[in-house]
């Protein structure tokens, strides 16, 4: 009793790997690649176990098993509640530095090393000196704009 529940309990434990593979992680092929071993290792037991005949109506029975699975999970759209269906509509300002010039002066609100955050013109912007660390609180200035990047240097 206890090698059916073996071969049967690899069979299923593959067969639901396959199903993950396809339709949750596809293209990781780890998780097919466990599913398809799971398997194959539940129907080589099956031939230990229970010998040429068992064995191969087993495997006739588990393939056909696996394909139904499939057919019909998809077919019933029963993974259709595990999908997506908001799009995202998130943006990038592309514009947030269209107010900004070089040599305008800021305050780093926190420590920039070297990448942080500085309040100038009363916005809080992310900015990034050359390298060099700046503690919070200390005068800005900037240098370059390079696209939506800040650059800045620390006023002595």
């Amino acid at each position: 009793m206890g090698e059916w529940i073996t071969v049967i309990a690899l069979v299923v434990a593959g067969i639901l790997l396959l199903i993950a593979e396809v339709l949750f992680v596809p293209g990781t092929t780890l998780v097919g690649i466990l599913g398809v071993g799971c398997a194959i290792f539940g129907v080589y037991l099956s031939f230990e176990y229970f010998g040429t005949a068992t064995a191969s109506w087993f495997t006739v029975g588990s393939t056909i098993g696996f394909a139904l699975a499939l057919y019909y999970s998809f077919k019933s759209k029963t993974w259709e509640r595990f999908s997506l269906k908001d799009t995202n509509s998130g943006k990038v300002n592309e514009n947030l530095t269209s107010t900004l010039e070089v040599g305008l002066e800021g305050i780093a609100i926190s420590s920039l090393k070297p990448v942080g955050k500085a309040e100038i013109k009363d916005v809080v912007y992310e900015v990034k000196t050359l390298g060099e660390y700046v503690d919070s609180g200390q005068s800005l200035k900037i240098i370059k704009i390079d696209k939506n990047n800040i650059i800045v240097e620390p006023i002595n």
